[in-house]
């Protein structure tokens, strides 16, 4: 008798146990977990500098990434470099070849595996200025960004971010034209300018998210700093170890007279900008009239598809976690001046 009332509770028990789990497993159906809402709030300075050793411990382990038609695979001692090449006119010079190309690492020189001067396709993001000085300007800022969408191809993606004194993420990384050009909808104007700050944490977005090699950033700003916690020099070397590429479309106003050294609020804003997309490989343009944007757009959307990618293998084969300057030049034979333009160096890791 006894037996069989502690089996007759046995039974009960379990069947207890068998409706709250089908109970909990309803209510989590119903109701399943949401994800954060998508926002990227600049690093402080401390937290860059945290940053920089678990950036430089992930790239190696993102050598496989798609290209658009399917998933290559990088030896890890290849180096790739995007390389845009023009004429003293600013004009593209097609059909160059490995010959005519001459790679230098911390000034020595290598040997190049090939060259390529197919259109890859691109992670691209798409980072507005709305402060408040850019508040007259706004309208203008979106028809420039909205040009640059109509350029994407069907395999490009990008996403949409917005900075003041903080970046923030409106679109995250897609490839759908139309979700971008509703994004632009969003944009709002207040607040001051930390343009140091959303560059850090926009290519960081662009390095750690995109899905494709070649990676960009189009920062369309009036220039002017004025609330960023880290300084020019430690944004390129965020940019150094991101590899990506940096285009600035600047809405700086007219250069005024400035102080003893000529040096006006807007020349240095200038000057800033420049500097920053030349070290990274990219172009900085700075439009007069509202009307230049289109053709600007176009122009940055060239840019970025007309580049040759070299290829090589470095002489120096160690993997110490160094970082190797690298310079390339172009040459045809004749008495044409070719420029090259591309990233500073990289980061031998392991």
């Amino acid at each position: 008798m006894r037996y069989r009332e502690q089996g007759r509770a046995i039974i009960v028990l379990a069947l207890v146990c068998a409706c709250l789990t089908i109970t909990i497993g309803l209510a989590t159906a119903q109701n399943p977990p949401q994800p954060p809402a998508a926002r990227m709030v600049n690093q402080q300075k401390g937290d860059q500098q945290k940053k920089t050793p678990q950036r430089q411990e992930a790239r190696g382990e993102r050598q496989s990434q798609d290209n658009g038609s399917g998933s290559i695979k990088i030896p890890t001692e290849m180096v790739q470099l995007d390389v845009k090449v023009t004429d003293q006119n600013g004009l593209p010079v097609p059909g160059l070849t490995r010959t005519d190309f001459v790679v230098y690492e911390d000034k020595v020189s290598q040997s190049i595996e090939s060259v390529s001067s197919e259109e890859a396709t691109e992670s691209m993001g798409l980072v507005i200025d709305t402060s408040s000085s850019m508040r007259p300007k706004l309208y203008t800022v979106s028809e420039a960004a909205r040009g640059l969408i109509e350029q994407m191809r069907p395999d490009d993606e990008a996403f949409l971010a917005q900075f003041k004194t903080e970046a923030e993420l409106v679109q995250e990384f897609t490839s759908d034209r139309r979700e971008l050009e509703d994004a632009l909808g969003h944009l709002t104007v207040n607040g001051g300018t930390a343009l140091l700050d959303a560059i850090i944490a926009t290519a960081d977005h662009a390095h750690e998210k995109g899905k494709r090699r070649r990676k960009a950033l189009v920062v369309i700003t009036d220039g002017l700093e004025k609330n960023s916690s880290v300084k020019e020099k430690e944004v390129i070397e965020v940019m150094k170890e991101d590899e990506v590429q940096l285009y600035l479309v600047g809405f700086v106003d007219k250069v005024e007279p400035g102080d003893l050294f000529g040096r006006s609020p807007a020349k240095k804003a200038k000057d800033l900008l420049i500097r920053l997309a030349e070290d990274s490989g990219g172009r900085g343009f700075f439009p007069t009239d509202a009307s230049e944007t289109p053709v600007i757009a176009a122009q940055i959307a060239k840019d970025m598809r007309e580049q040759y990618v070299i290829s090589y293998y470095p002489s120096n084969d160690k993997h110490d976690g160094s970082f190797r300057s690298v310079r390339v030049t172009a040459n045809l034979g004749d008495n044409r001046k070719l420029i090259a333009r591309t990233r500073q160096g990289y980061y031998a890791h392991n």
